[in-house]
């Protein structure tokens, strides 16, 4: 009967380093939650007759360190919450490793290739539909400007223009000149000149004039007219211009928006002159941002949110199966994942540009590695005076 306990507390102590042996390994491996090895007692009836593993606990409520790495396809989750992923058979798997990329079809996936889950762009306010996350690597078309910013100091120690017919040939018939670009439909850019003429009368006032690519100025102008404390009327705008681009795009209507514009004495100054359009361009790449969104770079410098990663929670992550060092599928036990953005409910915020740890305590691990030795010399030394034993009974026979 000892010989059988003793065998199985060797069996047991086997089953017990493996599980020692194999969070040791993982000690480096990002993500990875470590296990410890449950010892049971066995009985028949009311005898005892040996120990066993009777479980495998994991270790997933504790977070491991945050290790940065740099790169803009990395994250962490700083709290509780799994990247979500489907795999090729369509189940869904969670994992706390935030290594993702985009494959050569377009689809964010992430370091097992499997297609990362997310909310589709939100239109109106409201999250778009989740699943996997589409990367449009294709050109964006441009977008037709429909207004300019002009924000500046227009100063008050302008004196009036010698010569009182406007022309743009003519540099003494204006105070200062501006450049906007604008874009059409097609994505060309356009000119538009902003010549700033004082008024003598009344002194408050300066008259804008507009010529577009250079060519002759229209007979569309605005009248800025500043209060005494130098300031302009809330929205105050151009009235409606009209640029006729060559090469078959669209007429270009747009207004050019002075709020904040000043009249101080001294230099005059642009602090803002920028419109809302752009040309087309080609994709150049794709990042995370904080809040989880996943933001598509195109070479004219805009960006699109495309999408945001879904962050699951569970009733009890703990009864979470693992089906890979660092990967887990959903179980009866677990309950029904809750899904939400980073940042949202139970879910953790994303930290950018880094990777979660092992949360691996090598130490502890080292101290369990010796006292499993300990406990298996201890069971060879049952199995070993047992035989001794039985030869001594057998030689008394």
């Amino acid at each position: 009967m000892s010989f059988n306990i003793a065998l199985s507390g060797i069996q047991a102590i086997n089953q017990q380093l493996e599980a020692v042996s194999n969070n040791i390994a993982n000690a480096g491996t990002y993500g990875f939650k470590s296990s410890r090895a449950n010892f049971a007692s066995v009985y028949a009836g009311d005898q005892a007759n040996g120990v066993e593993i009777g479980s495998l606990t994991q270790n997933i409520g504790q977070n491991g360190s945050l290790q940065t790495t740099g790169r803009n396809l990395d994250a962490a989750i700083q709290g509780r919450g799994f990247f979500t992923s489907r795999d090729a058979q369509g189940v869904m798997q969670y994992t706390r490793v935030g290594i993702f990329s985009a494959n050569n079809q377009g689809y964010l996936v992430d370091a097992a290739g499997r297609n990362v889950q997310g909310y589709g762009p939100t239109v109106g306010g409201v999250l778009g539909v989740m699943g996997d996350i589409r990367i449009p690597t294709g050109q964006i078309p441009a977008k037709a400007s429909t207004g300019v910013n002009f924000v500046g100091n227009l100063s008050a120690d302008w004196k009036v223009p010698t010569t009182t017919t406007f022309d743009p040939a003519d540099p003494a018939s204006y105070n200062m000149v501006k450049q906007s670009v604008l874009y059409d439909s097609l994505g060309t850019q356009h000119t538009v000149s902003q010549y700033f003429v004082k008024n003598e009368t009344p002194a408050n006032t300066v008259t804008v004039h507009y010529a577009f690519d250079g060519g002759a100025p229209v007979t569309d102008t605005t009248t800025l007219t500043f209060d005494a404390n130098g300031q302009l009327p809330p929205s105050t705008k151009s009235g409606a211009l009209t640029l006729t681009p060559a090469g078959g795009a669209a007429d270009l209507q747009f207004t050019i928006d002075y709020t904040g514009t000043t009249q101080f004495a001294g230099e005059a100054t642009t602090t803002t002159n920028r419109s809302d359009g752009y040309a087309s361009g080609a994709f150049v790449g794709v990042e995370l941002a904080e809040n989880g969104s996943v933001v598509a770079k195109y070479s004219n410098e805009q960006q699109q949110v495309v999408g945001t990663l879904a962050i699951a929670t569970f009733p009890d992550e703990g009864s979470l199966t693992p089906t890979s060092d660092t990967s887990w599928s959903a179980t009866a036990g677990s309950g029904a994942p809750l899904y939400s953005t980073p940042g949202i409910g139970l879910a953790g915020k994303l930290s950018k540009g880094t990777l979660e740890g092992s949360n691996v305590d090598i130490t502890s691990e080292l101290v369990g590695l010796m006292t499993s030795q300990r406990n298996y010399q201890a069971n060879s030394k049952v199995i070993t005076a047992e035989n001794q034993m039985m030869q001594a009974l057998l030689q008394a026979l």
